[in-house]
């Protein structure tokens, strides 16, 4: 019954939000409900709930071949937790902004929270496509509607890519129903569907789209920035930190397990393009003078070695990707709510327009330096166990592409520690002259966020032993083909 919750309570919320006219109310409301769902999947993941409460199934289309069923391993409960953790971040750090609107504000942040929930729990392919789309119509909402001047002009590409990539995906959801055994939906029956090599080739480059256009991966990637850009900070750390995780959660879940031979056959081909990825954006924001556009680049990098990884088909590389999806999810929360405050309190985020911050807010430069830290994978913070596993997969993979990729690490640690010198040393400018430090809420979440970072740096343990079937899992289905 859990797994049904994840999805209801903030299905729910979000629609009695709408009918708040107080927008104090609307405010305080979502955070109590972004509250309890973190406290439902913490009561699941410490064993104060049966085990029973990790699925759910009932029959929703059965002419269609479709139940509405849910079900968790270890990958989705981690994403359950961090997409819980995020949102209660977001509401918390923002509590004392005023949203224009703000009962449709947060009303659309929680269908929206509704939706990923949905995605990552989805064990039936018409389920998840019904809530991957349920994920992106919100988030057009709030992009087009809460944001700066050109926000309409960054939503409309987003929405362009994303609609594309969902038609892809729905053709090749009808096209695996017919191929299926029993005309199925269930994840179970795409994983027994009668495919030639030519057919599972076509369908694993219908599906592999539609997921690099969400990641992005280039050449999918050009909607990312502007609409980072764009939309205001708090939409775009829903965006960064858990809806990009939709596209690489959907190629280990759906993609890898049902496409084995094409995953395989494909490899060396993604594994390319997501070190292009990584150095190409890397390179870029080396250059960025706008704080936002910088971690915007910083994201598809990151995302770049998480989706090369992957494919790499080794252990480590797949413990690195998972664990790293979480720690990527928290640390560039981080670094979004540090841009929040930079622009709001002191009315820019161009990088040349700052500087000094340090002195006059000492507890923010503090704060930012552990992310950063976390940004560049210093060892003792959480992000060092997921790119030391990933680089691993890839040497184990190929040593050239291994040492191509490492080149990130170089060009990271520069655009990152530029950033924070620019930021916080030198001399105040006139933006930073009469800065004050960062505001009790965003100072608080952003400690939480903090916390996590430094503990899972230094005890990694309790996402390596979550995630251990999950791996083996997805791995089993790789090594039959090669065997």
């Amino acid at each position: 019954m859990i797994a049904l919750l994840l999805i209801l309570i903030p299905f729910l919320s979000g629609l009695a939000a709408f009918f708040m006219k107080d927008g104090k109310m609307a405010r305080n409301w979502s955070l109590f409900s972004s509250l309890l769902t973190l406290l439902s999947i913490i009561a699941l993941l410490t064993n104060s709930v049966p085990a029973s409460n990790e699925s759910f199934d009932i029959a929703w289309l059965p002419f269609l071949g479709s139940s509405f069923s849910l079900a968790m391993n270890g990958l989705v409960k981690m994403l359950v937790l961090l997409n819980a953790i995020i949102y209660f971040i977001v509401f918390l750090a923002t509590f004392r902004r005023t949203f224009d609107q703000p009962n449709r504000y947060f009303g659309l942040m929680l269908l929206m929270q509704a939706g990923m929930m949905g995605v990552f729990l989805a064990a039936d392919g018409l389920v998840f496509y019904f809530f991957w789309e349920l994920a992106l119509v919100p988030a057009y909402f709030l992009c087009s509607q809460w944001g700066n001047e050109k926000k309409i002009q960054a939503t409309f590409k987003f929405f362009v890519y994303t609609f594309l990539g969902s038609l892809l995906m729905l053709i090749g959801m009808i096209i695996m129903h017919a191929k299926t055994p029993d005309h199925s939906y269930a994840l179970q029956s795409f994983m027994h569907a009668k495919l030639s090599a030519t057919e599972e080739n076509l369908l694993f480059w219908l599906f592999f789209i539609a997921f690099a256009i969400k990641m992005p991966l280039f050449p999918f990637h050009t909607w990312q920035p502007f609409a980072y850009e764009q939309t205001d900070t708090s939409i775009t750390i829903i965006l960064s930190s858990v809806m990009v995780k939709m596209g690489l959660f959907a190629v280990l879940r759906w993609l890898l397990p049902v496409f084995p031979h094409a995953s395989i056959s494909n490899s060396h081909i993604i594994i390319i393009l997501g070190v292009i990825s990584l150095l190409y954006a890397s390179v870029i924001a080396v250059r960025q003078n706008d704080l936002k556009r910088l971690i915007a680049y910083s994201s598809i990098a990151h995302i770049g070695l998480m989706c090369a990884a992957i494919f790499s088909g080794t252990v480590p590389g797949m413990q690195g990707v998972m664990i790293q999806m979480f720690n990527h999810g928290i640390i560039v929360a981080g670094l979004w709510i540090t841009a929040e405050v930079i622009e709001t309190q002191y009315g820019t985020r161009k990088i040349s327009e700052l500087g000094g911050l340090a002195q006059k807010a000492p507890v923010l430069a503090i704060l930012l330096l552990v992310m950063a830290l976390g940004n560049i994978a210093l060892p003792l913070t959480s992000a060092f166990v997921g790119e030391f596993l990933m680089f691993s997969g890839l040497f184990q993979y190929n040593l050239i592409i291994c040492a191509v990729a490492l080149v990130s690490i170089i060009l990271s640690a520069i655009y990152t520690l530029n950033m924070v010198q620019n930021i916080f040393y030198g001399n105040t400018l006139p933006a930073t002259q009469d800065a004050t430090d960062i505001n009790r809420n965003a100072r608080t979440a952003m400690i939480l966020l903090a916390i996590c970072i430094l503990f899972l740096g230094f005890y990694p343990q309790p996402l390596i032993e979550l995630l251990n079937s999950s791996v083996q899992s997805v791995l089993s289905g790789l090594n039959l083909v090669l065997k």
